[in-house]
């Protein structure tokens, strides 16, 4: 789903632009379609924040880009980058903008760390191995880049274990290490899922400034709650497919599409009565249905027959796109 734009906006290509990308994976059960068909636009210099519930689609969505699907998955449509097509590409290819051009924060920082190597022999290896760096260089572009994430003592830090950091201090030194050969993407997976309020406002830090140096930035998270104050535009994904994309202000001022209004009432908030928290009844389709019709009606208050028939197609206004039979009018709040 792309927005529209001004001719001064599209005179530039997007860094990374989606075109009718889809995912599947085979399985005994048979063909489980993880993500339907979308089309979304990654500007150069935003942070743009991927928003859904859990089996939403989001991660598959990158993770295909990348070519790093499981062995039995798939991926189709196109995925462009930065003029290059990626689905379909040739692994060597991918291997090489992969860590170079694009970088990736994964969900779990204990897994993307070896526990036996020290967290400078992983900092410093990809850029070594390949030529991009002498040893030193590395190693220095390594502890301005621990100090650049808000490591104390980068130093120290340097020759410890993964076992001996915080799980805050292994997220920071996990993008510190997607950022060492300089890339032009930041994909950021859930990188502040298991930290307590704190170290979350810590790590969000982190990638703000990041954007600020202008870094393009993809922020995929569960929480509508920590992509205010780093995005500057979201999309909110449902069952495999994006069905709001908006500024980051107007979509939380005024949305237009049920499903992202249900995801803003189940924020907690400090000046709201505890029994206020509003959850979503029912649960998403499985990968494994067939969708006739909107895939959120089932779930949805504002549902019409219509709704359960037929696919509700895009529709724009300004930056904001929805795909919905019953928007929300503009100003709507609960």
């Amino acid at each position: 789903m792309r927005s529209t734009r001004g001719n001064a906006d599209m005179a530039e290509a997007p860094l990374l632009a989606l075109d009718g990308l889809r995912v599947a994976f085979d399985s005994e059960g048979g063909t489980l379609q993880a993500v339907r068909g979308v089309a979304l636009d990654v500007r150069r210099g935003e942070c743009l924040a991927v928003v859904g519930e859990s089996g939403s689609g989001k991660s598959q969505l990158f993770l295909a880009c990348l070519g790093l699907l499981a062995a039995n998955g798939r991926a189709a449509g196109s995925a462009c980058f930065d003029g290059d097509e990626l689905i379909g590409s040739p692994e060597a290819h991918l291997e090489r903008l992969r860590g170079a051009r694009i970088g990736l924060v994964s969900q779990d920082p204990m897994n993307a760390l070896t526990p036996h190597l020290r967290i400078g022999a992983q900092l410093v290896e990809y850029v070594t191995d390949r030529g991009l760096m002498s040893g030193p260089q590395a190693r220095a572009r390594a502890l301005e880049l621990l100090a650049a994430v808000g490591i104390d003592d980068p130093t120290a830090r340097f020759d410890q274990y993964p076992h001996e950091l915080s799980g805050g201090q292994r997220q920071r030194v996990a993008i510190a290490m997607a950022l060492m050969p300089g890339p032009d993407l930041l994909v950021a997976d859930e990188p502040t899922t298991a930290l307590d309020v704190t170290v979350q406002a810590q790590v969000l830090q982190v990638l703000r400034r990041l954007r600020e140096r202008g870094l393009t930035i993809v922020l995929i998270t569960h929480d509508l709650a920590v992509v205010a104050g780093v995005a500057d535009r979201v999309a909110v994904m449902y069952a495999g497919a994006v069905v709001e994309l908006a500024p980051v202000a107007s979509l939380f001022a005024s949305p237009r599409h049920p499903y992202t209004r249900a995801l803003l009432d189940s924020i907690p908030r400090l000046d709201a009565p505890a029994d206020s928290l509003s959850g979503i009844d029912g649960q998403p389709p499985g990968p494994h249905e067939r969708i006739v019709g909107c895939a959120f009606a089932p779930r949805c208050r504002q549902a019409r027959d219509r709704c359960r028939r037929v696919e509700p197609a895009p529709q724009a206004a300004g930056e904001a796109v929805w795909a919905c039979h019953a928007p929300l009018p503009r100003g709507w709040a609960t």
